[in-house]
């Protein structure tokens, strides 16, 4: 390979010299392609120009089938992946040692950082204590599986776990984890390489902000990762977003965001990398382009690059690091040529331009991040979610139509932005000053995504005027935008249950239909200051622009524009605010945690396992002998879904109803029904996440009329049974099962429960209009083979039947990246429809997974094979 040597500080140290290797190509490539090769060549082991030919075979056509390994410098998970995770470790670990190999061998080969970030929920708000109380609770509620989390950094080597109260994961590796240029320790001396991860949730690219390369894969990759194996992926199309222009003083990164992702899921993205380029995006600082990169699952990519610069540099200074990594950053970033230039204009696959100028305030919704409008279409949106009109309020104690249900500042999306608080700061203490406060049935919650933020905004004095309009903190997790919002005011309550089209405004990310809050079907994304706007005003039946939010103390209305902090006014309490020490304290404050330090964890090579856990048990699919689902066969339909299936309609993460068949069974268990937490809190449990599969209300298996959410028919009895009792039928009588979906299914999250859910229904091929990357690559994990349907054809237009066969060749043997399979549904009458799916598997490790019987069988046969790690 080429490599040169760079004094750092008075220190040698070496780095792959892309200049050198690629000559007058280097400019050529895409800042994010030049890290991408530099990993490469830096663990090819070969002459550094045979590992770049495919990447320069790209330049042509700028698109590639070749594949890559990839090795990324670290991992990140958060809690309700890790757990899982951890879970099919300590299995998998079981089955080393009935196997009479060593369990022990089974350790990360890279460091594993954990977040204690999406299981708080918001229990009580707007009070003094409710931070502490919902904190308390989280302890109470998660302590067997926080033990589960302390035995592994214990047991296996290189995982930290963060405590509760540190911070959401994306806001985290900002602030905390990152280096942008890092230091490795190699036996021929240090080496400056690339930051770069993966992370087990699809907002990973948040740090893409920061000029730090990462993406979201699933837990399942994820854990093939940590125990040695490369990302294996083609050299990947890069969509470049030039952005021209500068955004206008009243509007926000948020707005930003949601265009961003409006242009590019028109644009038609699925999976590609995207590049932000041109000279626009020098007028955006970290906060503004962390905000953007952290909506690529929304707006379809994995990657949503800002490559670095000075705004790199000022960001990490601002956020407390030291000096030295400044001077690294910039010297390491500048001699590899990846430093960003404003004028450049590399090759991209396909380039879309966005004019900054042109972005204007707005919302996202009722159902979709990518649908952004204007507040004023607002009543319009909810009135077709509820398909009537609003009809007024009798008096003003009583929500009425269109009422704001949840007010939430909430999510890394936009709080660890701290312009963006104290924008929603300065918003609350002008709506303070005038007396105006949100109704009743609004409930607030400011959930950040770091501990830092309650010292600048308490610096700054705007904590209190938050606070004063309910907007206290109540914990600093995902809460609201994951669906642990907690219960909803009671006269709210009452109100949806006799009829009341209600909605959520939150500061998310994701808006789909019961996300949030089961009993709220429409959610609104919104920057935080517009959050606070919303929850004054207390309803979304009005243009919020135009129309008064309330009244003052001396009657007269108020309007948003009054109340909308400018450009300086920001930077101003900003800098008033701001301390770099700050991060690292709160952060260190936060891991002094009394109660997660008190919880005691087993140190044992093995997990002592206990029958009587509701939170943790071995899973069936960690085991070496798993069927392989793949062969030609006929198959019954197990379910035939529409478009936009989600990962939180597969397998949901909020409350977990006790008249369930998940309640019913904890109930039998012992646990108190009304106390049952959420599924994302037991996703340890099979046995529970099983039962509240496709049980979110707005799942409609198209089957047969009418069906609940999460039934379906059984078709040799004709009853109507859920999932898993007709699932354990057909698995009975030997009778293989499919599932049908249109586009975009497996959108949202990176659960993998997802997939381990549908394999855990015995599914051995999900038959799909289009896949969202992650959930795609976590369903040949788990050994379900992806296949995609023809142009044209709908699931809803073939009309399956309970008693139509589906007929799938995909044997073994025949296996091939993006190739085909042969499908003929057999109707009961005779007819036969024939058509050819193409095979959804881009790598050949994917076909290797597929035809092992899923990624976990080959972890515990690499395992059990001296000299595994890498």
């Amino acid at each position: 390979m080429t490599s040169s040597t760079l004094d750092l500080g008075g220190q040698p140290v070496r780095f792959i010299d892309l200049a050198a290797l690629l000559g007058a190509d280097l400019s050529r490539f895409p800042w994010s392609m030049r890290i991408i090769i530099e990993n490469v060549v830096r663990h090819a082991g070969a002459p550094g120009p045979d590992a770049c030919a495919p990447f320069r075979d790209w330049l042509g056509p700028r698109r590639s089938d070749a594949e890559i390994a990839f090795h990324p410098t670290r991992l990140l998970m958060h809690d309700t992946t890790c757990v899982p995770a951890l879970v099919d470790i300590a299995a998998m670990r079981d089955a080393l040692a009935e196997s009479g190999g060593d369990p022990a061998a089974l350790n990360p080969v890279l460091p594993v950082d954990v977040s204690v970030d999406h299981s708080v929920a918001v229990d009580r708000y707007g009070t003094a204590d409710a931070l502490a109380f919902n904190m308390g609770r989280e302890i109470e509620r998660n302590a067997e599986r926080y033990r589960l989390m302390k035995w592994a950094t214990q047991a296996l080597r290189g995982v930290t776990v963060h405590p509760p109260g540190t911070g959401i994961m994306h806001t985290m590796n900002l602030e905390q984890l990152s280096s942008v240029v890092a230091l490795a320790d190699r036996a021929d001396g240090p080496w400056a390489v690339p930051d770069t991860l993966i992370g087990t949730d699809s907002h990973t690219p948040m740090v893409n902000g920061i000029g730090v390369l990462g993406w979201g894969v699933g837990g399942i990759e994820a854990e093939s990762v940590m125990f040695g194996m490369p990302v294996m992926l083609r050299i990947p199309d890069i969509v470049g977003v030039r952005l021209t222009g500068v955004l206008r003083d009243e509007v926000l990164s948020t707005d930003l965001a949601l265009a961003v992702t409006e242009r590019l899921r028109q644009h038609g993205l699925s999976g590609e990398f995207v590049e932000f380029f041109g000279p626009g995006v020098s007028s955006l600082s970290a906060g503004d382009r962390a905000v953007v990169a952290n909506m690529a699952p929304e707006f379809g990519g994995s990657t949503g690059y800002f490559p670095i610069d000075g705004r790199t540099l000022r960001y990490l200074a601002e956020t407390g690091r030291p000096p030295s990594l400044l001077d690294r950053v910039e010297a390491v970033a500048r001699r590899q040529g990846l430093w960003f230039d404003p004028q450049a204009t590399p090759l991209y696959t396909d380039v879309v331009g966005i004019d900054l100028d042109g972005i204007a305030t707005s919302l996202a919704g009722p159902w979709r991040p990518q649908d952004r409008l204007s507040p004023a279409a607002a009543p319009r949106a909810l009135e077709q979610v509820h398909g009537r009109p609003l009809h007024p309020a009798p008096d003003s104690a009583t929500p009425p139509d269109g009422a704001v249900a949840l007010a939430a500042i909430t999510s890394c999306t936009n709080t660890s932005d701290p312009r963006l608080l104290v924008a929603a700061g300065l918003l609350a203490r002008k709506a303070r000053q005038l007396g105006l406060r949100p109704p009743p049935w609004v409930k607030t919650s400011l959930a950040p995504g770091s501990p830092a933020a309650a010292r600048y905004l308490e610096r700054s004095g705007l904590l209190a005027d938050l606070e004063a309009l309910g907007f206290g903190i109540v914990g600093y997790g995902c809460t609201t935008c994951i669906g642990n919002s907690g219960p909803l005011a009671p006269v709210m309550d009452a109100a949806i249950r006799g009829g009341l089209a209600a909605a959520a405004v939150l500061s998310g990310n994701r808006n789909f239909p019961g996300r949030v809050h089961p009993q709220i079907e429409a959610g609104f994304l919104a920057s935080p200051p517009l959050v606070v706007a919303y929850a004054l005003a207390g309803d979304v039946a009005r243009d919020i622009l135009t129309d008064p939010l309330g009244q003052a103390l001396d009657g007269r209305p108020v309007f948003l524009r009054e109340l909308w902090p400018g450009g300086a006014e920001i930077d101003l309490a900003l800098r008033g605010a701001s301390n770099p020490e700050d991060f690292a304290a709160a952060f260190a404050a936060a891991h002094d945690n009394a109660a997660w330090n008190a919880l005691e964890a087993p140190a044992t090579t093995l997990f002592p396992w206990s029958g009587a856990s509701n939170y943790v048990s071995p899973p069936p699919f960690a085991a070496q002998d798993q069927p392989r689902r793949l062969g030609c066969y006929r198959a019954r339909a197990l379910m035939v879904l529409g478009d936009d299936i989600t990962t939180d309609h597969i397998s949901p993460a909020g409350q977990i109803p006790a008249e369930s068949d998940t309640g019913a069974y904890l109930a039998d268990r012992g646990e108190d029904v009304r106390d049952l937490n959420v599924f994302a809190a037991r996703r340890g449990n099979w046995e529970v996440m099983r039962r509240g599969l496709y049980t979110n209300r707005t799942v409609r298996n198209l089957l047969a009329p009418a069906l609940a959410p999460g039934t379906t028919i059984h078709a040799p009895s004709g009853e109507v049974l859920p999932l898993w009792r007709a699932a354990q039928r057909y698995r009975d009588a030997a009778i293989p099962v499919v599932l049908l979906a249109g586009d975009r299914y497996g959108a949202g999250s990176s659960r993998d429960w997802a997939a381990k859910g549908v394999a855990l229904l015995g599914v051995r091929a999900v038959l799909a209009s289009s896949f969202e990357r992650i959930h795609r690559s976590n369903l040949v994990g788990m050994g379900v083979l992806p296949l995609r349907l023809p142009e044209g054809c709908r699931p809803a237009d073939l009309a399956i039947t309970p008693q139509d066969w589906i007929e799938v060749d995909a044997p073994p043997e025949a296996l091939r990246p993006r190739g085909t399979a042969q499908v003929r549904i057999r109707r009961p009458h005779g007819q036969v429809d024939a058509f050819e799916a193409a095979v959804a598997v881009e790598t050949q490790l994917e076909v290797a997974v597929l035809q092992a019987g899923g990624i976990m069988p080959l972890i515990i046969a690499r395992a059990a094979t001296p000299g595994h790690g890498r």
